[in-house]
């Protein structure tokens, strides 16, 4: 019976669909090859598997402590896929650090190997989904409010270490899978009262950066993602849009990451096409110093997946390379 009427639905919402010129069997069909990366950490509160008894930190606003959350590695995996089984398609999985198969043994985060995600690698063939991957650089004892910003050159060459051996993990992941592993790299770093030397945080970060990238691999791709703050370090993030765009845009092979639920509620797409209206200008005067940020910015907004903003780029876009008497033509 339900299913009767979940079909009677269907038909009645297709018909509305169509009249407005859209099929709705064909964006079912095309959704099949549309893939999300489901994260792993919402099926335990982000505890993980580190085995370390810490607390979360690093403006992380959970406890830890909800009814019914993954206990263990089996729980947590037998959760991922119930999930899976209620969206449509064939889905990825994005891990963080922490989420490794340690067997119960402490294993600092500059120490972590491919071996102790060997469980995962195999578990993802056996349930067709392919992983992704994130560096770990909140709740630890060395993560205080500064990890690859940190001025402490101890500290900083720790979590160096950790995001250069989480991308050998990622190229593990991506070769066994036959798919490039997206390993995404967020930060926590900021401060919550006002900073003066913003620029040295930020130097020491691109710095880290360049350490971490030096090693080329080509079965992962590389992802920096900012946030406009984190909670407890309102004042600054050094890890800014800003700033990673522009690495991204001077770093090929580095790709900007917009996480739209950190963004700020008055930051949107808008925001994104007045940038690339900039690179477009600049561009036609001759600096050919934007074509990179150009590219950079087109992409990130079609990753948006915004038909409206697609639609401004494909019937708008174009007359802002124009002069007056070319747009008198139009």
């Amino acid at each position: 019976m339900k299913e009767e009427l979940v079909n009677k639905a269907y038909e009645v919402a297709k018909e509305r669909y169509a009249a407005v010129g859209v099929d709705t069997d064909k964006v079912l069909d095309q959704m099949q090859n549309f893939h999300l990366s489901l994260h792993c950490w919402q099926a335990d509160d982000v505890m993980g598997f580190e085995n370390n008894g810490g607390s979360l930190t690093g403006g992380i606003q959970t406890t830890g402590n909800y009814p019914g959350r993954a206990r263990n590695i089996d729980e947590l995996r037998q959760d991922i896929l119930k999930a899976a089984s209620y969206i449509p398609g064939t889905h990825r999985l994005n891990l963080h650090e922490i989420y490794g198969d340690f067997k119960g043994e402490v294993v600092d985060r500059d120490q972590v190997e491919p071996k102790h995600f060997q469980s995962w690698i195999d578990w993802g063939k056996e349930h067709n989904m392919k992983l992704d991957f994130n560096s770990t650089s909140f709740s630890h004892p060395k993560s205080g409010s500064l990890s690859l910003a940190n001025p402490d050159e101890g500290i900083r060459q720790f979590w160096i270490e950790h995001t250069k051996r989480c991308r050998a993990v990622a190229e593990a992941m991506g070769e066994a899978q036959g798919d490039p592993c997206i390993m995404n790299l967020w930060v926590h770093d900021g401060s919550k009262d006002i900073t003066v030397n913003r620029m040295k945080y930020r130097e020491l970060l691109k710095d880290s950066l360049d350490q971490i990238f030096a090693t080329e691999y080509s079965h992962m791709k590389d992802c920096i993602e900012s946030k406009v703050f984190g909670i407890g370090l309102e004042s600054m993030t050094v890890g800014s849009n800003e700033f990673y765009l522009a690495y991204a845009a001077t770093h090929p092979g580095v790709y900007d990451l917009l996480d739209l639920g950190h963004f700020h509620p008055t930051e949107n797409v808008a925001d994104k096409l007045s940038a690339l209206r900039q690179c477009i200008e600049e561009r036609k005067a001759g600096n050919r110093e934007f074509l990179s940020a150009e590219e950079q910015t087109r992409r990130a907004i079609e990753k948006m997946h915004l038909p409206e903003a697609d639609w401004f780029m494909e019937h708008c876009l174009g007359a802002f390379e124009k002069n007056l008497d070319e747009l008198g033509t139009m």
